[in-house]
């Protein structure tokens, strides 16, 4: 049997990355492990991670690497950090 590359195929999945990632920040905001967080995102589906950290009295850091964002992520956010790549 020879194996060439077209025999393999990656199969690469991103399921779930965003819910563990926000799972992450209430983690650390609600145990007191950290004061600040810094996002390096532009996904709004952050917001709910973003808001229950600054909640719990976290400082929390936007950077978007020079991207475009919707409004409310700079809302629930402390600082953007504007850094281009």
């Amino acid at each position: 049997m020879t194996i060439t590359h077209t025999d393999l195929k990656p199969q690469i999945q991103q399921k779930g990355v965003d819910m563990r990632i926000g799972l992450d920040i209430a983690a650390l905001t609600l145990k007191k492990h950290a004061q600040i967080v810094v996002l390096v995102s532009g996904d709004s589906d952050f917001i709910p991670a973003m808001k229950f950290a600054r909640r719990e009295g976290c400082q929390l850091f936007l950077c978007t690497l020079g991207r475009r964002v919707k409004p409310a992520m700079l809302e629930h956010s402390d600082l953007l950090l504007d850094v281009e790549i």
